[in-house]
């Protein structure tokens, strides 16, 4: 099926109010998925192949349940009461904050492949048709006629990853020179028109609002919003230097046990590592770690430079403290 069917007829769900994937009749269990804001139609595709495979092998009918916002959000509504079996976050911090409330396994990285994240992706831009402001790399977006819409920093992962990623951009332009990189990073930031609370408030401010000359998300997003809304009416920029946004997903033990559902909730995160879900999630312009499907797919993805958030910033717990954390060096900036 191709990936703007399946993106329409999830959108018409979404609509319509359908959380649960396939008939909730009668069903014995059913498992609680918590997962970021621009998830909902890749889980909307994901659900119902696993659904099948599980009645098949296991011979039981199971109903799956979503969750979405703000990865953040997710894992606050999880400490305060949320019983949800998994998470599949977009920040290694949101997990570990379950981790450290004893949700999840300390070990939880080392419970499935790639520090369990069975899928990544990269930050790009959407501009309009023709890329008027001729847009190609972080450095065209501090330009004075520029204006970006992208997600905040402070309450969503995703706009943390952008933020970081026009860091390290300007970490190699600059040579690690500390006040060319906050100039930069200052006027990058002045040059922000809409900052929304997650993924898909920013893709409404751009395409609905019509707000902005480029949206900054995931590679995987901007790349969906295209094929949905017109491929003929925007394009999609990655640039040479951007950064590895890692997917992380877990089992939150505690929860999984008291609903019954431990050996759902591994199995269902297992299956995402499946080659037939690999290739479900490259259709959906993730970047995999499966090789035949990343020969398979080699043509979608341009070749670009990812930085890695440790390699760049140090720990995650050093990220958040001095860039995101209060009156750090976002705050600082956006005073200036």
């Amino acid at each position: 099926m191709a990936l703007p069917t399946i993106f329409r007829r999830s959108l018409i769900a979404i609509a319509l109010g359908v959380t649960v994937s396939g008939s909730a009749v009668a069903q014995e269990r059913e498992l609680l998925n918590s997962s970021y804001d621009i998830a909902r139609e890749l889980f909307a595709a994901i659900n119902p192949e696993f659904q099948a495979w599980w009645q098949e092998e296991h011979g039981e009918e199971i109903a799956i349940s979503q969750s979405h916002g703000g990865s953040s959000a997710q894992a606050r509504a999880i400490l305060q009461g949320l019983r949800a079996d998994v998470v599949t976050f977009n920040q290694v911090t949101d997990v570990q904050v379950l981790a450290d409330a004893g949700l999840v396994a300390e070990d939880w990285q080392d419970a499935f492949e790639n520090n369990a994240s069975p899928y990544y992706s990269t930050t790009a831009f959407l501009v309009r048709k023709g890329n008027p402001k001729g847009i190609e790399s972080w450095d065209d977006l501090v330009q004075e006629d520029v204006e970006m819409v992208f997600p905040n920093p402070k309450t969503s992962g995703n706009g943390r990853y952008t933020y970081l990623a026009a860091w390290g951009f300007a970490e190699n332009e600059f040579d690690g020179d500390e006040e060319q990189i906050e100039e930069f990073m200052s006027t990058f930031l002045a040059n922000v028109a809409v900052f929304d609370t997650g993924g898909r408030g920013a893709t409404t401010s751009f395409i609905e609002r019509e707000i902005g000359d480029v949206l900054i998300s995931f590679e995987s997003e901007v790349n969906n919003i295209r094929s949905e809304y017109g491929s003929d009416d925007y394009e999609v920029i990655v640039p040479p230097v951007s950064i590895l946004a890692e997917f992380p997903v877990a089992v939150v033990g505690e929860n999984a046990e008291r609903n019954g559902n431990s050996d759902l909730a591994q199995s269902y995160l297992e299956y995402l590592y499946t080659e037939e879900t690999q290739r479900l999630l490259a259709g959906f312009n993730y970047r995999v770690h499966n090789e035949a499907v990343v020969e398979e797919f080699a043509d979608q993805f341009p070749e670009t430079e990812l930085l890695e958030v440790d390699d760049v910033f140090g720990s995650w717990d050093e990220v958040m403290e001095t860039h995101f954390g209060s009156g750090g060096r976002l705050d600082q900036l956006q005073r200036r």
